[in-house]
């Protein structure tokens, strides 16, 4: 055996050890391609959201401002859209679907908006229709308050649960310190809202005085991973941690998930933020990360296309460049496999109506994992 392989295996022994001790829960990492990767949209920079029309279009935001119609191997600009605040990790962010867009045509869309008080910006839900590769009826559902010049944590994805209700999650902005766990505040949390815009009458904080009345649940970092659980309907959302203490969770109404008086992370100097991992009345996750992959983009395997996969989580990884498969049981993470590692920085993870798994890889495009045999 040569000096290089037995180096490479006794680092993964030791990498494994050490990540075991650091976190019990964690799984095994392994690395194994059972697929063919294919090229399906080339030559995209930041491909932050995806979304699959019904008549078989694919729909692009690149976060740095710029909505992209991607149908029978062609790429048309879609006009007409916001104004939108592209700086640090604001711009152009996640799309998705009404429930019923086939009779009513709705599209969603998060991104950086500078409209309203102060300077900079912060994140806007929108949402509008698509007539002549234009966007029309545009409607503003929610806008952040207040603008900061601070570049990042804007979030955010969107999800529709089974009864209709839009979740987005929007990031602490930066502000660790006051907003997550202010509900009078926006930044660091998941919402909840009505397809038009308007607040649930059961929202959890309908009635607390001078509340975010849309607020579903708060203590959240940067979620940029929201999705709806296939059998559950439950919606769960990953999120960032600092340096470690990347996060899963099980979203549940008006509860508090700890950011920043809990976490699993620490500061990117190294420094401690608390010397807390749990707390009464606040939320453990489902699962971590130590160290952070910074997950970005999220979906469950529902298709027979991977029967192997079925019922598995994906997750995409920024910091470590692979989409990251997780197996559970009984709502633990059992196995982690590393797939697409060193393609590129994973922004996003979705399945189509094909049943394949499309995966956003910024400065390269969208690939289709097609399965062998």
């Amino acid at each position: 055996m040569k000096i290089s392989v037995v180096c490479t295996y006794l680092f993964v022994v030791m990498t494994s050890l050490s990540c075991a001790q650091e976190h019990k829960n964690q799984a095994k990492v392994q690395e194994n391609q059972d697929f063919i990767v294919e090229m399906h949209v080339d030559n995209l920079i930041n491909p932050w959201g995806m979304v699959f029309l019904p008549n078989g279009g694919l729909l692009i935001s690149e976060k740095s401002g710029e909505l992209l119609l991607f149908k029978d191997g062609k790429k048309v600009v879609i006009g007409n859209l916001p104004e939108i605040y592209v700086r640090g990790q604001g711009g152009f962010l996640d799309l998705e679907l009404h429930p019923d867009y086939a009779n009513n045509g709705w599209l969603y869309f998060s991104f950086a908006s500078s409209e309203g008080e102060g300077k900079g910006g912060n994140t806007a839900i929108m949402r509008a229709k698509l007539k002549n590769n234009t966007l029309v009826e545009k409607q503003l559902l929610y806008k952040a308050t207040p603008n900061t010049t601070k570049v990042q944590h804007f979030g955010s994805r969107l999800e529709f649960d089974n009864e209709g209700y839009l979740y987005f999650s929007i990031g602490d902005r930066g502000n660790r310190d006051v907003n997550p766990q202010d509900i009078t505040r926006d930044g660091g949390k998941i919402y909840r809202i009505l397809d038009d815009g308007r607040i649930p009458n059961d929202n959890p904080f309908i009635n607390e005085k001078n509340a975010k009345k849309a607020i579903f649940s708060y203590g959240h970092r940067n979620p940029q991973g929201l999705v709806k659980h296939p059998e559950t309907g439950a919606i769960w959302d990953h999120e960032h941690g600092p340096r470690g203490g990347d996060e899963i969770n099980i979203l549940k109404k008006g509860k508090n998930y700890g950011w920043p008086v809990v976490t699993y992370g620490i500061n990117y100097s190294g420094t401690p933020i608390t010397n807390k991992t749990s707390l009464a009345g606040m939320e453990q996750p489902l699962h971590y990360w130590v160290p952070s992959i910074a997950p970005s983009g999220m979906t469950f395997v529902t298709s027979n296309k991977y029967p192997n996969w079925k019922g598995n989580l994906l997750v995409g990884s920024l910091s470590f460049q692979y989409l990251e498969r997780l197996i559970l049981e009984n709502k633990k993470v059992v196995y982690r496999e590393k797939l697409l590692e060193n393609m590129g920085r994973v922004r996003n993870v979705r399945q189509g109506p094909d049943g394949y798994i499309y995966v956003a890889i910024e400065r390269k495009g969208i690939y289709k994992l097609i399965p062998k045999g």
